[in-house]
């Protein structure tokens, strides 16, 4: 059953060892401590992705909570998990608006158009790994290529940094990310764990005062990249936002060669997924291994259901991943509690203003250490599965895929369509891997240097 909670020994206390399995809960009030707690938690990268991408905060918020509780009942609430805004989609969408007019309606509707169909994509890769096994996604990417995309999608959005966010303001920016840098690691447990939100709080709130100081950001030109004089923070549009109000939403449109450039985004997804429900099977000392189908099935409805309405593309998230292993709390029912509140977040509009109001430097700072940290997860798959470079087979076409994302390289195929950066960098790594699997025939021989 999805819903229906046996409430866990009194409902107010664990004993030591003790967990509140997915299916159990403590007292209603408790719960809804721990349900706030993890809208706490998803709420930085939630939020953060959405302004990154252009995309209505307020929306992607209320939609996000929407998403939780269509997963939590897909999964039957077996996978306790709550479903943010995912940054894998990041570098598609701002290639997207770069060839369909920038920040427009237009381009708006393209972005979350090429959103669903990616969803759909995730959606029948999750019924495909429901009905064929986990084994038919290890054959197709397995960890070498699976890590090449997640580590290409994080650094092949460091020209977004070095080109859109850090020359808007490069001090507030330096020190943006100098902060977030001490939060990180200075605060233990749950601070620490949401160090980019605060970090990004602070550098807001740096700015305010910088414009109250300091005046207007000066121009800034460096022969390609011309940035007027311009105050941080503008406010006006917060004090224009009614209270309580819908936020606003909008219907998809298609274009092929938009759809191309999120596809590589369904990769890493399956894994994020894919390793999501292990880490729940392993905490809650259960086998959840017949559900990772479903988990990524349900994060494919979940983005078709939240783009179609002008919402951002979903993932479960490692941070609620954190709450719970604090807290021993893995009751399906805090999620639902999350997801309510999170709705309620939506339709408040001031809110989302304020979001909106967040100046560039500040995210300069913030990005450029969330994209490093999503390039960074691609090494750590590597190291956990032992990935061999001294093989040429993996060696040759994931480095070149990973250069073609991060410079990012044009590929002109006929007329306005184009692969570039990110999608050009995976089908070099996806199709070059395999293809060069073919070519040895065998484990290809480990490269020997003649040197020494």
């Amino acid at each position: 059953m999805a819903l229906g909670w046996t409430k866990h020994g009194d409902g107010k206390h664990l004993a030591p060892g003790e967990v509140v399995r997915p299916d159990e809960r403590l007292t209603w009030p408790r719960m809804f401590g721990f349900g706030a707690q993890h809208v706490v938690a998803m709420f930085g990268a939630t939020f953060v992705f959405p302004l990154v991408m252009g995309l209505d905060p307020n929306v992607a918020i209320m939609m996000s909570g929407v998403a939780t509780i269509l997963f939590l009942l897909i999964v039957k609430g077996k996978v306790p998990s709550y479903l943010g805004t995912s940054a894998s989609f990041v570098g598609g969408v701002l290639a997207i608006r770069a060839l369909f007019g920038g920040d427009t309606a237009g381009a708006d509707a393209i972005v979350t158009g090429a959103i669903l169909v990616a969803g759909l994509v995730l959606a029948l890769a999750g019924v495909a790994v429901h009905f064929l096994g986990v084994q038919v996604i290890n054959r197709i990417f397995p960890p070498v290529v699976t890590g090449a995309v997640v580590m290409l999608i994080g650094f092949g959005l460091a020209y977004v940094v070095a080109d859109v966010y850090w020359p808007q303001d490069q001090w507030m920016a330096l020190v943006t990310m100098l902060v977030t840098f001490v939060i990180v690691v200075a605060f233990k447990g749950f601070i620490g764990r949401i160090g980019i939100l605060v970090g990004l709080v602070v550098g807001f709130l740096l700015s305010l005062a910088a414009d109250r100081i300091f005046g207007m950001v000066p121009a800034y030109s460096d022969g390609v990249t011309n940035i007027a004089a311009h105050f941080r923070v503008d406010l006006a549009p917060v004090g224009e936002a009614e209270w309580f109000g819908w936020p606003s939403m909008h219907l998809p449109d298609f274009e092929t060669s938009a759809v191309l450039l999120v596809l590589p985004a369904v990769i890493a997804l399956v894994a994020e997924n894919i390793g999501h429900v292990k880490a729940v099977g392993e905490m809650t000392e259960t086998d959840v291994d017949p559900y990772v189908g479903r988990a990524i099935a349900a994060d494919g409805v979940a983005t078709v259901v939240t783009s179609a309405v002008g919402g951002s593309p979903t993932t479960t998230y490692a941070e609620n991943i954190g709450v719970m292993a604090a807290t021993k709390v893995y009751s399906t029912a805090a999620y639902y509690i999350a997801g309510v509140i999170a709705i309620a977040f939506g339709l408040v509009p001031k809110f989302g203003a304020l979001v909106s109001a967040t100046p560039s430097g500040v995210l300069g700072g913030v990005t450029v250490i969330l994209y490093g940290m999503i390039g960074l997860l691609g090494a750590k798959i590597w190291i956990e599965n032992r990935v061999d470079f001294a093989d040429p087979v993996n060696m040759v076409p994931i480095g070149a895929g990973i250069i073609l994302a991060i410079g990012p390289v044009k590929h002109l195929i006929s007329g306005d369509f184009r692969l570039e950066g990110i999608a050009l960098g995976t089908i070099v790594v996806v199709g070059g891997w395999h293809l060069l699997r073919v070519i040895a025939g065998r484990t290809p021989e480990p490269i020997r240097s003649d040197a020494g």
